[in-house]
Formats: structure tokens, C-alpha cells, sequence
């Protein structure tokens, strides 16, 4: 047999030994051939999508595609956002619709993407799992002929037999967690499938994040409502202030709960460069499961939200609620209530109004309804100010101003509770003929003109908590999927696929001539540092042997140690 020939077997017994290191699939595509025909073509486009190049390149594009949802507003976050988008952008308004950019993660190319992403990490996982359990199921492959041509390779010689050399070796391996056995002269010998177990686990855990995030989008619900103390919420669609839901949700879905808010505090710093600053929202409810669930109190704290079921209960913000009581002209009570107002500033200046709609005579004994509109400093500061000072209720100052006539609520137009429309109303006079306004502390009360009533701030200022409650029942999932692709990935980086082979024969004078190589997937100074350290324990066991050139009577004739060296024609370690 030629050198070359010699050569050429040699590399095909070494590729024998390497093979099975990695469960990725090969890179070497077959050339396209004219004329393969239709499967031909469906066979070459499944190669493509499934290899990891393309699996990383819509990965990439998915992540592109992502950035838009962020930065320009999404019809199903804000509806309002998109609407004051399009009235200030009417050149790309148009473009953006077209593009599908208003609502990103339902359009047509970002579904495109995410099912072709799908079936590309299923295409890949498949065989890639069904190849790792046949290699868990089988053993080591034998040595190859030249153990010298490895990467990381000694020898020695030794005056133990072969078959004690072999039986030391295959239970120093096991004891080191190698998966061993003895193939002909030589004992074979792996570790590090965690390795690619982590790959596969990886890749698992990818398409358990994309399944989490589907039905998290299309299962899921979002809703936020608006209580004062003293009131309660019930988990039903028609108590919600704003509700969000996806395309597979039902109001079937919706978790059975009720709660009551008790109390709501709130602190601040009081002094410092900070004054102001919050310092803890905490509110106290009493709530209960299902239609005769047992009542239990809990607080809720900001990012310590109220789990139920599937559904979390989260503090998202706060305001005052001022009392407010409105009688007519003969002094009856017509409107009595807390009325929420909403926060203009860190400092909760707020502002809100009131709309008494029934029951109101004026001074003439004419049915008329009233608007009343309310700025509430929690700190007025006295003077021209017109901002609170602090948060907390330290000096708190109700703004009135009233008007009378129709408000408009029975046009069939919907109308906001926080805003006031003034079209059809007019406004009070005083005796100078301007515009009728006061300011009451709590327990004061404001005399209309001409004796068309009077409106209170009574001394009792609620607060208010808002809540949001979201339902995902895809977010656990999504959880477990990301840190099983945490561990996956640290383990597909951290731990190196080797195997190790020790083969021991007896050499053309009878002694046994003991081989030690390893190989890993990558090149790494792990491999021959684990094969010097095995070597050593080993050697130990089985000493070395003098060289046939050393004299017999020299007892001066060191025994030589085993040494490691990287790879053929480098310097020995």
C-alpha cells in the first residue's frame, strides 16, 4: 500500500473517531443539479431553512422587527397614542398603515417571521434529539490505529500486563464519570453530553419561548380600574375602566375575584434634596376567590402585586378623592360623593369635575343640570400659587367653578368623567358679572349666586388607588423557557465534549507498550491537561518500564514519566 493510501485510511479512522461529537447537522450541501424537480427543490428548501444560519438570521430579523413596536405606538397599547401619531405625521401615517408598523406583532411579516422561526428550531431539534438518544443508547467509539495523530497524546512502557493496564484504566475513567468500555486492545471512553444536551435544551427552550409568547398575546387580558376607598372591584368586563384583551380571549377566561379597598397610604420625604420623593404606596384590601370564597386582607405594594389564579393584581397609581356635596336651590341634596381626580404633577395637584345630572332646581324651580369643575392642591403654599407644594395632605385647597345647563350626556355621544363639556353650559356670575369661583378648605362651603345652591368640600379627603389587572397564562411558561435557555446556553459554552482512549498492547520485547490520547469537539488546553492528569494517576499504577537502549545494571536510569503532547510535530508539554 502507497504512503498516500496509507494517509488516507489513517484520516478516514481518525474522522471515525471524531464523529458523533456534535449532533449539528452537516454544512456540506450537495450541489444543485438541473432538472431535480419539484421534491428535489422542497428537500433543498428544508435543508436551507432548518440549518443554523438562516435559524440565526430570523432570529435577527425578529429582533429588527421588534423595534418598531417600540418605538412607534401600537393600536392595541394606546389607541390614542396611534390617533395624535397620525394627525401630526399625515405624510407617514399612511405608509406606517400600509406596513403594518401600528400594530406590529399581529401584522403579516412579523407572523411570516416567528412561524417560519418555529418550524426551522423544530426541523433542527428533531433529528439533532433522535441522533443524541441513539448516542446515549450506544457506547464510545473504538480507538483509532494512530492514537499518535490526536491532539493530546503519550506513552510509555510498563511491566504490567495488558489486561491489568485495561482493567486500571476503565476503572480510573469510570470513577471520573467517563461512559467506558473495553473495544479490543483498548479501553474507549467519553464525557461532556451535558454539553450537548445543553444545545438541545437551548433550542427547546426557544420554541417554548415562542409558544408562550403566542399564546400569551392571544390568550392574555389587561385591564385597569380606578377605586376609592371604601369601594370594591369584581373581576367582570363591565367594572373595568379600560380592558385589553387578546384574539382567543373569552370573558369566560376571567378569573373569579372581588376585592374591597380599605385603606390607601402613601409617604414621602419630608426633607432633603429629595423632598417629595415617595417613599412606599401600600394598599390594604380585603379580597376573595370565586363567587363564596372566604375573605382575606393583604396589602398590595408597588411591584409586590396580588396573585390569583392566573391573574395579578398590581398598584399602578394613586390620587385624592375630595367629598364633595351639592344641594338646589331648597336646600335638598343632590349630589353627594367622593370624586376622583387625576394627578397633574409629582406633587399630585390634580384636577376633576363634578356632574350633577338629576334632581337639580334652580332658584326658579327649573330642572337644570350642573357642571362643576375642581383643582385640588393636597399643599397649597398660599398666595398666587397654583401649584401644591408637597404631596401629602398637609394644607389641602379645592378650586370650585361652577356652571349650570345641559351637559350633554344625553346626546348619545360618550363622554369622559374627568372633562366637562361646556358647549351647552354657562357659567355663574358674581355681583361684579365675572366668572364665579372660590376656594374651600375642607369642611367649607361655597353659596352659589343668587341662591341656586351651594356646593361643600366636606373635612372627610379620600384617596384613590388604581389597579391593573393582567392575566397571562403563557408568562410561567415563558419564564421556565427562559432560564432553561440560560442553563442550556451556559452548558453548550462551559463544558467541552472529549473522549480518551488507552490502549495497551505488549511491544515487539514483550513489554506493554500503553498509549494515552484524547480528543475533544474544539481545540482546548482542557483536553491535554485531563489526559496529563489521567496519564499520572495511571501511570502510577502502572509504572513505567526502562527503554530497550538503557543499561539493565544502571540503577542510576530514571524511569521516563508519561508526557502529554498537544498535537503531531509540536513541542511536548
Amino acid at each position: 500500500m502507497s504512503t498516500t493510501s496509507q494517509n488516507a485510511s489513517d484520516d478516514q479512522d481518525l474522522g471515525a473517531a471524531g464523529s458523533q461529537l456534535s449532533t449539528a447537522p452537516s454544512q456540506d450541501e450537495p450541489p444543485i443539479v438541473a432538472g431535480i424537480g419539484v421534491v428535489g427543490w422542497a428537500r433543498w428548501f428544508w435543508r436551507q431553512l432548518t440549518s443554523m444560519r438562516v435559524a440565526l438570521l430570523l432570529l435577527l430579523l425578529l429582533s429588527l422587527g421588534a423595534i418598531p413596536g417600540s418605538l412607534i405606538p401600537q393600536s392595541g397599547a394606546d389607541i390614542s397614542k396611534v390617533d395624535d401619531f397620525r394627525k401630526a405625521h399625515k405624510t407617514l401615517s399612511p405608509v406606517y398603515d400600509k406596513l403594518g408598523l401600528f400594530h406590529v406583532y399581529s401584522s403579516v411579516w412579523f407572523s411570516a417571521i416567528y412561524i417560519l422561526l418555529f418550524v426551522s428550531l423544530v426541523g433542527c431539534i428533531i433529528p439533532r434529539a433522535w441522533q443524541f438518544v441513539g448516542q446515549l443508547r450506544g457506547r464510545p467509539p473504538g480507538a483509532p490505529k494512530r492514537l499518535d495523530r490526536l491532539p493530546a497524546y503519550t506513552t510509555w512502557r510498563t511491566t504490567a500486563e495488558p489486561e491489568e493496564v485495561r482493567a486500571a484504566a476503565l476503572v480510573l475513567l469510570k470513577k471520573r464519570h467517563f461512559r467506558s468500555h473495553i473495544a479490543g486492545d483498548a479501553v474507549a471512553a467519553e464525557k461532556g453530553y451535558v454539553r450537548e444536551f445543553g444545545n438541545l435544551v437551548f433550542h427547546i427552550a426557544l420554541i417554548v419561548l415562542l409558544i408562550a409568547f403566542a399564546s400569551g398575546q392571544m390568550y392574555k387580558s389587561d385591564g385597569t380600574k380606578l377605586v376609592v376607598e371604601g369601594d370594591g372591584f369584581a373581576n367582570s368586563i363591565l367594572q373595568y375602566d379600560d380592558f385589553k384583551s387578546g384574539s382567543m380571549f373569552s370573558t369566560d377566561d376571567l378569573v373569579p375575584f372581588s376585592f374591597d379597598l380599605k385603606n390607601f397610604s402613601a409617604t414621602y420625604q419630608t426633607s432633603g434634596p429629595s423632598k417629595g420623593t415617595a417613599v412606599s404606596f401600600t394598599a390594604d384590601i380585603d379580597y376573595s376567590e370565586g363567587a363564596y370564597g372566604k375573605s382575606k386582607r393583604t396589602t398590595i405594594k408597588v411591584n409586590e402585586p396580588l396573585h390569583i389564579g392566573d391573574a395579578k393584581v398590581y398598584l399602578v397609581s394613586h390620587g385624592y378623592a375630595p367629598v364633595i356635596t351639592v344641594r338646589d336651590s331648597k336646600g335638598k341634596v343632590v349630589y353627594h360623593d367622593a370624586v376622583p381626580l387625576l394627578p397633574l404633577d409629582s406633587n399630585v395637584t390634580s384636577q376633576g369635575v363634578v356632574k350633577v345630572m338629576d334632581g337639580y332646581q334652580n332658584a326658579q324651580g327649573v330642572s337644570e343640570q350642573l357642571g362643576i369643575s375642581l383643582f385640588f392642591l393636597p399643599t397649597y403654599s398660599g398666595g398666587s400659587s397654583v401649584l401644591s407644594s408637597f404631596p401629602a395632605l398637609d394644607n389641602p385647597v379645592l378650586n370650585l367653578t361652577p356652571y349650570h345647563g345641559d351637559l350633554g350626556v344625553n346626546s348619545g355621544i360618550p363622554q369622559s368623567v374627568y372633562q366637562l363639556d361646556k358647549t351647552h353650559m354657562k357659567e355663574f356670575k358674581n355681583s361684579k358679572g365675572a366668572q364665579y369661583r372660590d376656594n374651600l378648605k375642607p369642611g367649607q362651603t361655597m353659596q352659589l349666586p343668587n341662591g341656586a345652591g351651594s356646593v361643600t368640600f366636606e373635612k372627610d379627603v379620600k384617596e384613590w388607588a388604581g389597579f391593573e389587572i393582567v392575566q397571562e397564562p403563557g408568562s410561567g411558561w415563558a419564564l421556565g423557557g427562559a432560564l432553561s435557555a440560560i442553563f442550556g446556553l451556559a452548558a453548550s459554552l462551559f463544558i467541552q465534549r472529549r473522549r480518551v482512549w488507552v490502549r495497551a498492547v505488549p511491544g515487539p520485547d514483550g513489554v506493554t507498550v500503553v498509549e494515552m490520547a484524547g480528543l475533544g469537539r474544539s481545540e482546548s488546553a482542557k483536553v491535554p491537561e485531563e489526559l496529563g492528569d489521567l496519564a499520572g494517576i495511571l501511570y502510577d499504577q502502572a509504572s513505567g518500564a526502562p527503554d530497550p537502549d538503557d543499561d539493565p545494571d544502571d540503577d542510576s536510569s530514571p524511569s521516563p514519566d508519561p508526557e502529554v503532547v498537544p498535537a503531531e510535530g509540536a513541542e511536548k508539554r
